[in-house]
């Protein structure tokens, strides 16, 4: 016995093991609408990235690094004004991505922040660097405010670092 794909029944295949509908005009139909549709989508998807630049494969990447940082941090409070962080909040970085590009991935340069004095303080950084001494002691800030080597990820590592914080965010 198999069950259809589209209508859910089960059946006893006919023609193959392989059937994945009941025979049924209708499901037969939607089954090959269902498959032609996925194999657009993926050759969109293949084509797209074959268009995409550097710079939005680094897009994408900040994106996921937030959304890490967001989840790792939800239950504390505000880096910089210690309020409690109810739906929206910011991962807000101590040392700008403009300021020091080297550190824009760096989780220890990276922490919960209001929206308020990440955004409209931009960063509110003298208590950002109080917060960050109180949570993670002087050395962690000494580590921040030091030069860094510049990075120059290429597309292969960025794709790397990518498929790493999906597999941190599903954790």
């Amino acid at each position: 016995m198999a069950k259809c794909k589209i209508c859910k029944e089960k059946f006893t295949p006919k023609y193959s093991s392989l059937q994945k509908t009941c025979g049924k005009p209708y499901c037969a139909i939607e089954h090959s609408r269902d498959v032609r549709s996925k194999k657009r989508r993926e050759w969109q998807k293949s084509e797209k990235e074959k268009l995409m630049t550097k710079s939005d494969y680094v897009k994408q990447l900040q994106v996921l690094v937030n959304r890490y940082i967001r989840l790792r941090d939800k239950d504390k409070p505000c880096i910089s004004c210690s309020k409690s962080l109810k739906q929206k909040f910011d991962a807000g970085h101590y040392r700008s991505v403009g300021g020091c590009p080297e550190l824009r991935f760096d989780e220890k340069n990276i922490n919960a922040q209001c929206v308020y004095c990440n955004q409209h303080l931009h960063g509110n950084l003298i208590n950002y660097r109080m917060g960050l001494i109180r949570r993670f002691g002087i050395k962690h800030v000494d580590y921040l405010e030091q030069n860094h080597q510049p990075k120059h990820y290429s597309i292969e590592q960025i794709k790397e670092l990518k498929i790493k914080y999906k597999q941190k965010i599903k954790e």
